[in-house]
């Protein structure tokens, strides 16, 4: 029976002139959330039918009588609560006007009317759904839908969401999982605490679970029996979280380099390039479009998306054909490993694929990044490039004298190397890790800290912008994005790199902090940093200080100071040579 319906047949039991007596409190709202839930399935449908706007409308009402009727009830609140919110939501799912409206007046007649109820505190919350800020308010996004879909080279599991969040991820085993949580969040009526099956194939991710946690934050689930490795990252305009599932037996191929920066041959020293950066469109928009920071690494995914989003007859992405490096015999293939029965991403612990193999390090590339026209980022007295070179060259001294140990350098001098090329050297020379050396910066004087880097598609704002600007200068035009994001959603060693960038973040702050006792931790991060992509060893990227930080650039110019930094990079590189090894007493746990 339809609402029509049932208010006709109420009508007609009521005797001519007499007033039907109002229900209690209790029973009218016990039938106005019967009547809610009825309407939010029809809302959360795929193609919600135009005449559940009206029924939606007709449940409001029906809440806003209870106030009006009982205005002192217990209930009233309730009623607000419920009504506002489901206004508001009307509005998410519809965009009229008239549901907005009358979703704020709803809460805010909630909040000054009934400021001891239990639900004022979430008011600012729903208010900031629709761009109606409260001092302290935090955005609650809504997770629309999860679908998948697959593809050749993954299985992709695909959240859609109605506004940008940040996330964290992981991975555990005994069953295999990997989860997403979703600070902030929280899910469609159609998702709340459901499982989602994929059934008609025997392909890898055949469920999706979602749960709610405290504060807001919602964990998503994938079953990832057969799964090798993953990526996540956003995409935007509409906002969404992809995840890609790697098979086991898929690899990556290395990105193809452009016709415009061919690769040199395998020299280690050479003549400084002095030529200006080619004005492609990549670098034009870095450099030029207002915001574009924040917005450079989810544009590095646009291109793959549209072409894996293709219909099923077009193949989602291109083959990459890629000539064997001459060294690769030095190194030891990582073979694509079964799932772990074992958490594959602990820090500094655990059985990496590495840890498995038994492999060492003893060759290592170096990275002073920037160089030559490149200058870096620049503080009062001190630049990035001669600075990353100074810590570089320190850091060599200190390794020469380590047992077994090969140093590389990129760049000896205030030479300019393309990024790309950075990487092709350590994969040339057949290195068994690779470091890149960074100086931070931030529009904002008191930014301040230590942030470490491996490659992974950016999680948060703060990673995208830092990899915007690095990457700023990689020359690449748009044709190496889908090789680019290609390379990075199928990163075989990213467990490594991360326990690599564990190890340098720690030793970073341990040995920075009797110097600078205000040293702040930012963290290992991930990010799509060009100068990492295709690297065939454990590769990370070190932001050692902000030079655009008063307090930090005036350490920075100083020796004493620098040298710190080299002996934090030497001390980091040398336990994570010992951790590779010091594996037995892990294996008798």
């Amino acid at each position: 029976m339809n609402f029509v319906s049932h208010a006709i047949v109420v009508a007609a039991l009521l005797l001519p002139g007499q007033a039907k007596p109002a229900a209690p409190a209790q029973t009218m709202y016990a039938d106005a959330l019967a009547r809610e839930q009825t309407v939010r399935v029809a809302l959360a449908a795929t193609k919600a039918p135009p005449a559940a706007l009206q029924d939606v409308r007709a449940v409001v009402a029906a809440y806003e009588t209870i106030v009006k009727t009982y205005p002192a009830s217990g209930y009233s609140d309730d009623a607000l609560w419920q009504a506002g919110c489901l206004a508001l939501d009307a509005f998410a799912r519809f965009g009229q006007a008239p549901d907005r409206d009358t979703g704020v007046r709803l809460l805010n007649r909630l909040a000054s009317g009934y400021p001891a109820s239990k639900f004022v505190k979430q008011v600012p919350e729903q208010l900031a759904r629709i761009g109606v800020e409260t001092a302290g308010a935090e955005h609650i996004r809504t997770i629309k839908d999860i679908r998948r879909v697959v593809l050749p080279e993954v299985v992709r599991i695909t959240v859609e969401l109605d506004g940008e969040v940040a996330f964290h991820d992981d991975r555990v085993g005994e069953p295999t999982r990997v989860f997403v949580d979703l600070p902030g969040t929280r899910a469609a009526p159609s998702l709340v605490d459901q499982t989602r099956r994929f059934d008609g194939d025997n392909d890898v991710v055949r469920q999706v679970r979602v749960g709610r946690h405290p504060n807001n934050m919602t964990r998503i689930v994938l079953d990832a029996a057969g799964v090798s490795s993953y990526s996540v990252y956003p995409l935007y305009d509409p906002y969404r979280l992809v995840i890609d599932c790697v098979r086991a037996g898929t690899t990556a191929p290395a990105p193809k380099p452009t016709a415009a920066r061919p690769v040199a041959p395998p020299v280690v020293r050479r003549a400084a390039v002095q030529t200006p950066l080619p004005a492609t469109p990549l670098t034009t928009w870095l450099r030029k479009a207002p915001g574009a920071a924040p917005r450079a690494a989810a544009l590095l995914t646009e291109v793959y998306l549209a072409r894996a989003e293709a219909p099923a007859s077009e193949p989602a992405l291109r083959t990459v054909e890629v000539a064997p490096a001459p060294n690769a015999a030095s190194t030891p293939p990582a073979a694509s490993p079964a799932p772990p029965a074992l958490p594959s991403r602990s820090s500094t612990g655990g059985f990496s694929m590495a840890r498995q193999l038994g492999l060492g390090v003893s060759r290592i590339v170096i990275d002073p990044g920037h160089g030559g026209h490149d200058p870096g980022a620049q503080g009062k007295g001190v630049t990035e490039a001669e600075l990353v070179l100074d810590v570089a060259l320190r850091l060599e001294k200190l390794l020469a004298k380590a047992p077994g140990t090969e140093v590389i350098l990129t760049r000896r001098t205030d030479e300019f190397i393309p990024l790309p090329e950075r990487t092709a050297i350590a994969n040339r020379e057949g290195a068994d890790l690779f470091l890149s050396i960074h100086a931070n910066a931030s529009p904002t004087p008191q930014a301040r800290g230590i942030e470490t880097y491996f490659l992974n598609f950016a999680n948060n704002l703060s990673a995208a912008s830092v990899a915007a600007r690095e990457n700023a200068a990689s020359g690449q035009t748009m044709g190496a994005l889908p090789d680019f994001v290609k390379a990075i959603a199928l990163n075989n060693k990213l467990d490594e790199s991360r326990d690599f960038a564990t190890h340098v973040q720690h030793a970073m702050i341990d040995r920075l902090k009797p110097a600078n006792k205000t040293v702040k931790d930012l963290g290992v991060k991930q990010a799509p940093f060009v100068v990492l992509i295709g690297a065939a060893m454990p590769s990370v990227l070190a932001e050692i200080s902000f030079v655009t930080n008063p307090q930090e650039a005036r350490l920075l110019k100083g020796t004493v100071y620098r040298q710190r930094i080299a002996e934090a990079l030497f001390n980091a590189i040398r336990k994570y040579q010992a951790a590779l090894k010091n594996v037995s007493t892990v294996a008798l746990q």
